[in-house]
């Protein structure tokens, strides 16, 4: 019987390290963060809680299609904050449910009020492929046996 896989399992496999920046950074500033990491989004904390994200998305629609610069414009006024929070026991399947109805591509993972970490679309995925391939191992020992 396959394993109902949680956000714990998502975190434990690709760490729980974030990018977070302070809302009064500039957006270029985090742009040229995010383009050393290699990430699309980054984490804004504000006074140690959990404030939005600014991703490439927000960068794209809030900043490059209304002419404001980058240089000038701040992360709090771009990022996104209304965001459904996920805990360590949700199933994967639950936020790939979340995710498709409020289409989003990052959740955060929120326990007693403190950010642990981030989920992406593609860390669903990459989860619910490697639970697939585990089941098909276990049949076929199973069938073998």
């Amino acid at each position: 019987m396959p394993v109902m896989r949680k956000v714990s399992n998502v975190l434990e496999r690709k760490g729980n390290r974030v990018t977070t920046v302070p809302p009064e950074m500039t957006v270029i500033e985090a742009l040229k963060l995010m383009a050393e990491q290699n990430i699309g989004s980054v984490i804004v904390m504000k006074e140690g809680k959990f404030a939005g994200i600014m991703t490439e998305r927000d960068y794209s629609r809030k900043v490059i299609l209304k002419g404001r610069h980058s240089s000038e414009t701040k992360v709090g006024e771009i990022m996104t904050t209304d965001f459904p929070y996920v805990a360590m026991n949700d199933t994967v399947e639950s936020c790939m449910q979340l995710m498709t109805s409020h289409r989003l591509r990052y959740l955060p993972v929120i326990e007693h009020e403190q950010l642990v970490g981030i989920i992406s679309i593609n860390d669903l995925v990459t989860e619910t492929i490697l639970t697939q391939a585990e089941t098909i191992n276990q049949l076929q020992s199973y069938i073998q046996s």
